[in-house]
């Protein structure tokens, strides 16, 4: 191989190992399931090394811990509300200090704070980093970066600190190294998988996020009565151990390993790779793989058409997401369901159900948009459908436990599908944008700013509703309708250029205005309609005045 195709492909070292073991090398389509395997380890990791702090909060800040049963899915799932001090579930430890005392919860919600300040803030800077740096460097340095780091917050238990800054500025650390996973992914998958059959199969590859959340909760939980710093010490083990994986296996550009437009967008072009477009090693002609792109910057990014929407979309999408993320299970703890109030733990387990309507959500988004060529109006549907979803969850879904469990998964459905479609297909659209004429990468730089100004949602739909709740539910879920209905509005003018863009005919022009602005006046009293119908259904709660 000659010095020059050294210089602008880096093949990693685990795949160069298995070539000469194998004496031949995998095909476009392998490589491809490696890629999507190896990238959906790698954010699942970085989600299991989120969920220590929700599972040690009980400990350090022992008022919340009501039960000493094992966490499901291996004790009860659905019980009865227990109180503290009573027979062997009284409380018997003393928790940590400083968390333990009267601020404590003030003080864990400061952390958690912290963490998605700092992630989203970083989110911006790793976008870029990883469009101008190896992707697969940067992506190994952030799973090490933030196993070291949630790590050093659980060696506070064994080396005895109590010093609430030791603990912060941990989380903070972490949240930024956390900020260079998911541009960076969705970059890679971007660079692999070209637009057909793309909404699916990242709506599927999605499912990593809930599978993080519960192997990492499950994970933290077993090793808890060894004391909680293992409950992070664990988590920031595994995340480290899937950074060296990714170093060893990981090609974040087809270009890397020896192919040519891997991400190809018609079969045609894919027939076309199938059948020999592999680069010859000694080859000065072929594209450049991760050693020599060029990246845009953050305000050439947001020129991109669609970027600035789809981010403001997102930034409610997620803000009505992490809000039923973070208060669903608090909801369900203080809401009469049939009669009966639930345990805390038991109001975290039916929560979990929101995530797997989520996951359909996320797949049935990706594969409506793909069929239908249009990410935008998909999307716009969704959060339009979740309105609706999230009233009717909130008036009958204390009637009894099986309708809440239907109605609290459809609205994940609605509520997670353009929140899954959005961080994923449209991102990756939007990176390999045709204005971008092939001269430069933008991925994980679009990515960053999408997800990054979501997070910025994320961070603030919680803590709104830490305030709001004290004025009741009611108050809250007006606030989770009028997010999702900004979230459709803000989509209003790519989903008119979608429709357009289906519908053209050659008109006259002036016969082509009438027509556009017939198609924006429908789009608009369809908007209209949703407002009204949402309103009905608050002045039917209003008459119904649950408390």
């Amino acid at each position: 191989m000659s010095t020059s195709s050294n210089t602008m492909r880096r093949t990693p070292p685990g795949i160069l190992l298995i070539r000469r073991i194998r004496g031949k090398d995998w095909s476009l389509k392998s490589y491809r399931y490696i890629i999507l395997l190896l990238t959906f380890i790698a954010y699942a990791s970085y989600h299991a090394s989120r969920k220590p702090s929700s599972i040690v909060k009980s400990v350090l800040y022992p008022e919340s811990l009501k039960s000493s049963d094992p966490p499901w899915p291996v004790g009860n799932v659905f019980i009865k509300q227990e109180f503290p001090g009573l027979g062997a579930n009284s409380l018997v430890n003393e928790g940590w200090y400083p968390f333990n005392g009267t601020d404590g919860t003030s003080k864990l919600g400061e952390i958690d704070v912290a963490f998605l300040a700092c992630y989203s803030s970083g989110m911006y800077v790793a976008g870029h980093l990883g469009d101008t740096l190896d992707l697969r460097l940067f992506l190994t340095a952030g799973m090490i970066g933030s196993g070291i780091f949630v790590g050093l917050f659980g060696m506070g238990y064994f080396w005895n600190i109590h010093v609430f800054w030791f603990y912060l500025s941990m989380q903070m650390v972490a949240g930024l190294f956390q900020a260079t996973g998911w541009p960076s992914v969705v970059a890679v998958i971007g660079n692999w998988l070209g637009k057909r059959k793309r909404g699916l199969i990242m709506g599927i590859w999605n499912a990593h996020t809930s599978v993080g959340n519960i192997s990492g909760s499950l994970l933290a939980a077993a090793v808890l009565d060894y004391g909680w710093g293992w409950s992070f010490i664990v988590p920031g083990a595994l995340i480290a151990l899937a950074g060296v994986l990714v170093y060893l296996f990981l090609a974040a550009y087809p270009e890397d390993v020896g192919f040519s437009g891997a991400n190809a967008s018609s079969a045609e072009e894919e027939d076309q790779i199938r059948k020999g477009a592999v680069v010859n090693e000694n080859s000065s002609n072929h594209k450049e793989g991760s050693g020599s792109r060029k990246g845009i910057g953050l305000s050439e990014a947001c020129f991109i058409p669609g970027v600035i929407p789809f981010a403001l979309c997102l930034f409610f999408s997620k803000l009505v997401a992490y809000t039923f993320l973070y208060w669903l299970p608090f909801y369900l703890s203080q809401t009469e369901i049939g009669g009966e109030y639930m345990s805390v733990k038991s109001a975290g387990n039916l929560s979990t159900l929101f995530d797997v309507g989520g996951i359909v959500g996320g797949v049935m988004a990706g594969y409506i948009s793909d069929k239908l060529n249009a990410r935008a109006t998909t999307a716009a549907t969704f959060m339009l459908a979740a309105i609706p979803s999230m009233v009717l969850y909130r008036i009958y879904g204390n009637i009894s436990c099986t309708i809440n469990i239907l109605l609290m998964m459809i609205a994940g459905l609605f509520v997670n599908g353009p929140y899954a479609l959005i961080t994923t297909a449209v991102s990756a659209d939007l990176g390999t944008h045709r204005s971008l004429r092939g001269d430069s990468r933008a991925l994980a730089t679009v990515t960053a700013i999408i997800d990054g100004t979501g997070s910025v949602g994320a961070a603030l739909g919680p803590l709104i509703t830490g305030f709001l709740s004290t004025k009741g539910w009611d108050t809250v879920f007006m606030m989770l309708t009028a997010g999702a209905l900004i979230a459709s509005l803000l989509l209003s003018q790519l989903v008119i250029a979608e429709f357009s863009e289906r519908t053209r005919k050659p008109l006259p022009s002036s016969h082509g205005q009438q027509t556009q602005e017939g198609k924006t006046t429908a789009i608009s009293s369809h908007h209209l309609f949703v407002t009204c119908l949402t309103y009905a259904f608050w002045l039917q709660l209003q008459d119904r005045n649950p408390f």
